[in-house]
């Protein structure tokens, strides 16, 4: 079992001399980190009764990790010329990769999940039985739980800087159609259902049309939500023109199990995925 708070200390002194990564044997607390990482031993942000919490100190221990190490050529086909190297141990995890799926050394995904042509960076964190699939991305510290399913071309932001940030959350359960795009820290919480094309940054409107009045929040969709792209009008100097937001139109039936709600779901609301 590792001690983390021994490699929390160690990781901030480096950071008060981050030059000592590369000359010391201090800076192989950084490899530990990263080791840690990859082996889901340790994650960027972690459930609690209280919500998700962030640790700014193993980003920065990534961030380190870049600089302790140098460019070198890795593969054979194809080749890379990187600091990091890509990911090996998918038959000791349980973990399906397709080529030409990419996850870099210090993600983790979890025993079933299944990797496509995608891509997974470091600090990611990606749970049971979901899918990353064809072209799909899943941004550095980005956390992704169970049975998640991000559909082809999904892009999930990453984040390094600053580390006190939160990275993106996708929580289980949930469903991303085709080429959504979640950045800035946006949470997605439990088995929601999000449309293809939504597109939601910290600052994208998510406007609730389930009651009388629009309801307008920013920054996280709410469990078990179904969401499709739409616009909001706004004046400017030339005009009014309809700006993007998200809609949550509906909910998944709380009365069936999760596949049935999702295609349910699908159905009721003509959601295109």
């Amino acid at each position: 079992m590792r001690d983390l708070e021994r490699l929390r200390v160690q990781i901030e002194a480096l950071l008060v001399h981050p030059e000592s990564v590369r000359t010391s044997s201090e800076g192989e607390a950084v490899d530990e980190v990263v080791e840690a990482l990859d082996r889901g031993e340790l994650r960027v942000a972690t459930p609690t009764e209280q919500g998700w919490v962030t640790h700014a100190w193993v980003k920065q221990a990534i961030l380190l990790y870049f600089r302790r190490h140098d460019n070198v050529v890795m593969g054979e086909t194809p080749l890379y010329f990187d600091k990091v190297p890509t990911k090996r141990n998918y038959a000791e995890l349980g973990v399906r990769c397709v080529p030409p799926g990419v996850a870099r050394y210090g993600s983790f995904l979890e025993r079933g999940a299944i990797l496509m042509p995608g891509y997974v960076n470091i600090g990611a964190w990606v749970g049971a039985g979901s899918m990353v699939d064809t072209w799909a991305t899943v941004g550095s510290c980005a956390q992704i739980g169970r049975h998640v399913h991000l559909s082809g071309g999904v892009g999930i932001g990453g984040v390094l800087e600053p580390p006190q940030a939160d990275p993106v959350i996708v929580e289980d359960g949930a469903f991303l159609g085709s080429r959504c795009i979640v950045v800035e820290g946006v949470r997605i919480e439990r088995e929601a259902v999000l449309g293809a094309g939504v597109t939601l940054t910290s600052s994208t409107p998510i406007v609730d049309v389930r009651g009388n009045e629009p309801v307008i929040t920013r920054g996280r969709i709410p469990s078990r939500a179904v969401v499709i792209p739409g616009t909001l009008p706004k004046r400017f100097a030339a005009g009014e023109f309809g700006v993007p937001c998200a809609l949550i139109i509906g909910s998944r039936t709380a009365s069936t199990d999760q596949k049935t709600s999702l295609e349910a779901a699908i159905r009721e609301y003509d959601v295109a995925v």
